[in-house]
């Protein structure tokens, strides 16, 4: 297998949130596609928060192209020249006012979508949290935090008990299974 070749590339928009890029792309069979769109995107980080008590600290937001109200874990992305688990810290204390004296323990690392999108996603685990700080949220944020039981929150997702999305599923299964496999 061959990589495809970008022929041109261009810039249908630049904002603070992300960039849209049409790229023409050359496939090795010599198919041309001339509107092939990127979304271009700051990577993501994100983390699995367990209290002292085994309750899981999810965010509750509105999410205006879902349509709804999703439970996530807390994410965003670093800042300025933030390492990838300070700008984590900083977004689950800005997010939900909780911190841990122990270290946050990196589970993984993923490409979001990469057919359209070029960003990544870095999970990581967050033990004997507790709440130390009010929150400190965004002017465009409204986040509820909502605590509930680690064992059972697997379950609610298959179920679909609650609204969740994709980066939150996959943390919390990445979660219990470094839980299953590394601390029982």
């Amino acid at each position: 297998m061959e990589k495809w070749k970008t022929l041109k590339s261009e810039y249908l928009h630049k904002g603070p949130f992300g960039n849209i890029r049409k790229d023409s792309c050359e496939l090795p069979n010599g198919i041309v596609i001339d509107d092939y769109y990127v979304n271009e995107y700051s990577d993501w980080v994100n983390a699995v928060v367990i209290t002292k008590e085994n309750q899981m600290v999810l965010v509750e937001q509105y999410r205006h192209a879902g349509e709804d109200f999703f439970l996530e874990v807390p994410a965003g992305k670093k800042e300025d020249n933030e390492t990838h688990e300070e700008g984590l810290l900083r977004e689950v204390k800005e997010e939900t006012g909780y911190t841990s004296l122990r270290k946050p323990i990196y589970l993984g690392e993923f490409m979001v979508n990469p057919a359209t999108q070029n960003n990544k996603v870095r999970t990581y685990l967050i033990l004997e949290a507790f709440k130390a700080y009010e929150q400190d949220l965004d002017d465009t944020e409204e986040i509820k935090v909502k605590l509930f039981k680690f064992n059972n929150f697997g379950d609610q997702i298959i179920t679909n008990e609650i609204k969740t999305q994709l980066f939150t599923a996959n943390a919390y299964f990445m979660a219990r299974n470094y839980i299953t496999e590394k601390l029982e």
